[in-house]
């Protein structure tokens, strides 16, 4: 038999819930003047009917894109860049090679043809990836407005010879106009059992769709605060959720590349 203690797995779980809350909870105080300014911005360009395009270049971070994206009770000006580069779905170690891959994120930037009358949520909580920097820098450079939603712990503690840093080392925060720190912490994993070298209990999904959705809910409020009720979707399994979205969809079909 084995001599080791039992594990209180309750007491484990209960602390990963109590760091999650506690993270979440900094977000909403912390990062209220950023996710404000940024609502601001998307508020305006919501009401002159241009879409917010949201790419999350990493295997998780795409999980921040699709958080928001064709969503019950989100906004359907919303439109996910979901390149099949990164996605976890055509593997996982192919989709960590290519976010490290310099040059692809300005690939996928260039290929949606953004411009100086669009904006971009860049959302990938480490922050230092690859593909991630180079999306940025083209979007910069094409006049593209950028909202940024990471780390800034991470990607400032993550060394600079990390393989998966951007020849250039920046973060994104560096770059964007307006950085939203999510707040996650340098591993992502956070709970600890005693006589385990590895953490465990990542939370850096948690953290990217709290963030994304404050985002969403001050957005809504300051249109509604306008005068204007933006379209929002509705779940199609609720009750009459396919005939609420359906008066909608003709007008985001030709321009919601996913949808």
């Amino acid at each position: 038999m084995s001599d080791i203690a039992p594990i209180d797995a309750d007491a484990l779980c209960a602390d990963y819930l109590e760091n999650l809350t506690g993270l979440m909870r900094r977000i909403l105080l912390e990062e209220r003047d950023p996710t404000d300014r940024a609502a601001q911005r998307l508020a305006d360009q919501i009401a002159a009917d241009r879409l917010v395009h949201v790419y999350g270049p990493g295997g998780h971070s795409n999980l921040g894109s699709q958080e928001i994206f064709f969503r019950a009770g989100g906004l359907m000006h919303v439109s996910a860049i979901l390149d099949e580069g990164t996605l976890l779905s055509n593997g996982a170690l192919r989709s960590m090679a290519i976010e490290r891959t310099p040059g692809y994120g300005k690939l996928v930037i260039a290929d949606q043809r953004l411009g100086a009358d669009d904006v971009l949520i860049l959302v990938n909580a480490y922050g230092i990836n690859a593909a991630l920097i180079d999306a940025a820098i083209e979007a910069k450079r094409r006049g593209v407005f950028l909202i940024g939603v990471n780390s800034h712990e991470h990607a400032e503690r993550s060394a600079k010879e990390h393989p998966a840093r951007h020849p250039s080392k920046q973060n994104l925060h560096e770059l964007v106009d307006i950085a939203i720190d999510c707040k996650v912490p340098i591993g992502d994993a956070i709970v600890t059992i005693e006589g385990m070298g590895e953490k465990i209990g990542a939370i850096s999904t948690f953290a990217n769709a709290f963030a994304l959705n404050n985002l969403v809910i001050r957005t809504v409020a300051k249109l509604v605060e306008r005068g204007i009720e933006p379209p929002v979707w509705r779940s199609g399994n609720a009750p009459g959720g396919d005939e609420a979205n359906a008066r909608f969809i003709a007008s985001f079909a030709d321009r919601v590349r996913k949808l």
